[in-house]
């Protein structure tokens, strides 16, 4: 029987391997999720580069929100990394949700990136 931690790494494969073979080309936005704090970074994949990244430990965000750990936390990563992605000149991407299940944290910061002006 595996493990779980051998679970979550087979889901993220799985999941990263198809976000990849459907991004024609488009950066794809990354998000991780802790107990604690939620980070978000928009990767092309084809230069190997990061070119937009956002966590719940940015000194901007920490002085706003209570805890790193919530859903208002989570939304305001997907809206920071959604700003930070139109400065760079980035506005489509695909979703990497990794090990995570669409809910949640992970669900409130792709729609608050949406809201925030990049499509996938």
């Amino acid at each position: 029987m595996a493990s779980r931690k051998e679970v979550l790494v087979r889901r993220a494969a799985r999941v990263r391997r198809q976000v990849k073979s459907v991004a024609n080309g488009r950066p794809r936005l990354s998000v991780h999720r802790s107990s604690k704090n939620i980070y978000a970074q928009i990767i092309d994949d084809v230069a190997g580069s990061t070119l937009a990244a956002a966590s719940t430990l940015d000194a901007d965000l920490r002085k706003e929100l209570s805890s790193g750990a919530n859903i208002d936390a989570a939304a305001a990563v997907g809206k920071l990394v959604a700003e930070r992605a139109s400065k760079a000149g980035v506005k489509d991407v695909v979703f990497d949700r990794g090990a995570f299940i669409y809910h949640g944290r992970i669900k409130a910061l792709a729609e608050a990136a949406r809201e925030n002006g990049l499509t996938f």
